[in-house]
């Protein structure tokens, strides 16, 4: 099996992880948490998300946090968006990337934005446009591509039309989200054939999550259509607000076992990202689903 060369990883953590915490995590311990990312050799940090603090007070402090990390020139620094507003905020603390998301299910966008999928394009429309104009690179999140908590299976064929429309507006790359965690890989490989007829694998980002342990499985089969991007979650932290029950998105941890075991790069520390993912275990006060950072906890805090 011919497996790509080098595959691209982006650290969620800070924001699609931290943002399904009950606690809130204070500002320096995540500033501090992210600065060890930042060394660890990953490609992209997703550092917080520029929402109004009532939709997710965990990261209210999305502007603070901006300012005060130390930034590594060798990292990409991007942060998730909803409106101009949050965009404004993002751009005046530092981004290299602006995310901007929304749902193929019409019950799923409107419980997550509170926006019907017509009505949403306008907004995230202008908030394109407006990082564009500043010279950022804008990715589309598109979550419940495979499965919806309230519409049950979902249709390949809408997933391809959201999509479109999102590339026509201007988003440089699509990150396809298994925002429940429940897809298999023959989903994955129904997804993929068909998205691969009208996007390039280069355009494609995948976003699992864990909910019934098939994320690995489908990363692998990921690879095996030439996806070279991923999303993952330090320690497997995270979920979905609106989707109840989600798990977190796949572990960096493990997606780090599986691909060097396959030989593939990445450039990345396991040893670093253990420490990441035990410092963060910590400060949430509960242990991470990863079994990676399960099965080497005891060598690490042996070594240190």
């Amino acid at each position: 099996m011919n497996y790509p060369d080098y595959i691209w990883l982006k650290e969620a953590g800070p924001r699609d992880g931290l943002q399904n915490e009950e606690a809130f995590i204070e500002t320096d311990d995540k500033v501090k948490w992210i600065n060890m990312l930042s060394e660890s050799g990953i490609d992209e940090i997703e550092y917080s998300s520029f929402v109004h603090p009532k939709w997710i007070p965990q990261l209210r402090d999305a502007r603070e946090v901006g300012r005060k990390i130390k930034r590594n020139k060798n990292v990409f620094y991007s942060a998730l968006v909803p409106n101009l507003k949050g965009l404004e905020h993002a751009l005046e603390v530092g981004i290299d990337g602006a995310s901007i998301f929304m749902s193929v299910s019409e019950t799923h966008n409107k419980k997550n934005i509170n926006k019907s999928i017509s009505e949403t394009y306008p907004v995230l429309y202008e908030v394109i446009k407006e990082a564009k104009q500043a010279n950022k690179y804008v990715t589309g999140y598109v979550s419940t591509v495979f499965d919806c908590p309230y519409e049950g299976k979902v249709d390949p064929e809408h997933v391809i039309r959201v999509c479109n429309q999102l590339m026509e507006d201007g988003v440089d790359a699509i990150s396809l989200g298994d925002t429940i965690g429940t897809a298999v890989p023959s989903q994955v490989e129904a997804l993929l054939e068909r998205m691969l007829t009208e996007f390039s694998s280069e355009q494609l980002i995948m976003h699992f999550h864990d909910t019934r342990g098939m994320a690995i499985a489908n990363i692998l089969t990921s690879l095996r259509y030439g996806i070279t991007r991923f999303d993952s979650s330090v320690g497997g932290l995270g979920g979905c607000p609106y989707a109840r029950g989600a798990a977190g998105n796949v572990a960096t941890n493990d997606v780090l076992y599986l691909l060097h075991g396959l030989g593939i790069k990445t450039g990345i520390k396991e040893d670093k990202m253990q420490q990441a993912a035990l410092f963060i275990q910590d400060k949430i006060g509960k242990k991470l689903p990863s079994k990676t950072v399960a099965s080497q906890a005891n060598d690490y805090k042996k070594t240190v």
